[in-house]
């Protein structure tokens, strides 16, 4: 019995890891922990780790990491009340594998906990750029503390070994996400406008606006521009909100506000993973920051406006218009195009980089039969060919 301890700290990683996490569960040579934290832990954003709950995964710890602000000192005391969590956790029961996604500083505090345990780390998601944000150097970060690393395309496997990996340690799964395309039940739309109280006879478009963290005094500013731009817009729109990153509560402020004095406008703290997927199949396109416009929205043949440099430097399929700045003239224009009959066409037309919906069991023969040895855990720095 192996004891594998997935770190999970909000929705958009818990959407990611279901498919995974099912598996696990199911796997009698695993026995499956969820260490949940951030998010996850806050009535403010939903109190999201009762969703785990509900699916009948088990939460076996809680690591309280929030502040009540979210100021740069307030994200490093998170930090740092992160580490000290997580260290308890693994002292009182240390698992034989840590299982860590993405670029989150709530995982990087997960992941620094375990080095001085020694438990091995498999690290989803490494290799890709965003920028636009520090989460670009918590990634890499994660890459270098990590032992093992499941990729979403070769692109990012070939940065994860200049990184300095060896290659045997990275395999190319495909984007976990990906794998809720083939096994989710999308809700019907009467259910969708039901559960959240929607109106979705017209497709409304669907923002998602987070901080970009490397300039997150312009957040305020940032957020009015794409407002402007959808109040000229004159459609229906729907917010999920942002994450607990540096000035998210100043763009939540500004959703509040817009939402309060526009009644086509409407914001939802936390689809879940049946009801996200689900609406991505009724809206008209995707508009703001998200990589979830680069990611599951290609497979839905979605238009997006990707809007800003947070998610500069990732793949991005023909459905996706860069506005580089956040002017809402640039923006509307964006968005006319994207709902042109001509765009659609070239979104339908879309190329995925990121898989089949297959990685979560490529993911769980990686974690079954992978020998957690001498081997794992002394690592080697892999020099690239001289040229």
């Amino acid at each position: 019995m192996r004891s594998v301890a997935v770190v999970s700290v909000g929705r958009s990683d818990y959407s990611i890891y279901r498919p995974l996490l099912r598996r696990l569960a199911g796997h009698q040579e695993v026995e499956l922990r969820v260490l949940a934290s951030g998010m996850h832990l806050e009535e403010r954003f939903g109190m999201t780790v009762n969703l785990v709950k509900k699916d009948g995964f088990p939460v076996s710890a809680r690591v309280p990491m929030l502040q009540a602000e979210d100021t740069p000192e307030a994200v490093a005391r998170a930090m740092g009340a992160g580490v000290t969590g997580f260290a308890g956790v693994f002292a009182s029961s240390r698992p034989d594998l840590l299982v860590v996604l993405g670029d989150r500083y709530e995982m990087f505090a997960a992941a620094l906990a375990a080095v001085p345990f020694n438990i091995p780390i498999l690290h989803l998601h490494g290799g890709e750029l965003s920028e636009g944000a520090m989460d670009d150097r918590l990634r890499h970060g994660l890459t270098k503390m990590s032992h093992l690393h499941g990729v979403a395309t070769e692109t990012y496997r070939r940065r994860v070994i200049q990184l300095g990996e060896e290659p045997w340690r990275v395999t190319c799964c495909g984007a976990l996400s990906l794998d809720n395309l083939l096994s989710l039940q999308r809700l019907p739309r009467s259910e969708l406008e039901r559960r959240f109280q929607l109106d979705l006879s017209t497709p409304p478009l669907l923002v998602t606006l987070h901080p970009t963290t490397s300039e997150f005094e312009a957040a305020g500013p940032q957020a009015d521009a794409l407002l402007d731009a959808l109040r000229q817009a004159g459609r229906p729109v729907i917010f999920t909100m942002p994450n607990a990153d540096m000035a998210g509560t100043v763009i939540r402020e500004r959703i509040v506000r817009f939402c309060d004095t526009n009644p086509s406008a409407r914001w939802v703290e936390n689809f879940g993973p049946e009801g996200y997927f689900s609406i991505l199949g009724e809206v008209g396109a995707m508009i703001g920051n998200s990589s979830s416009g680069l990611l599951e929205a290609p497979s839905f043949a979605l238009p997006v406006v990707n809007i800003g440099s947070r998610q500069k430097g990732r793949l991005r399929a023909a459905n996706v218009i860069d506005v580089p700045e956040f002017a809402p003239d640039a923006i509307l224009a964006a968005l006319q195009k994207a709902l042109t009959p001509e765009f659609r066409a070239i979104a339908a037309g879309h190329e995925t980089f990121f898989g089949d919906g297959h990685a979560s069991e490529k993911l769980l023969e990686l974690i079954v039969r992978t020998p957690l040895d001498h081997r794992l855990l002394d690592k080697t720095f892999h020099d690239l060919p001289q040229s």
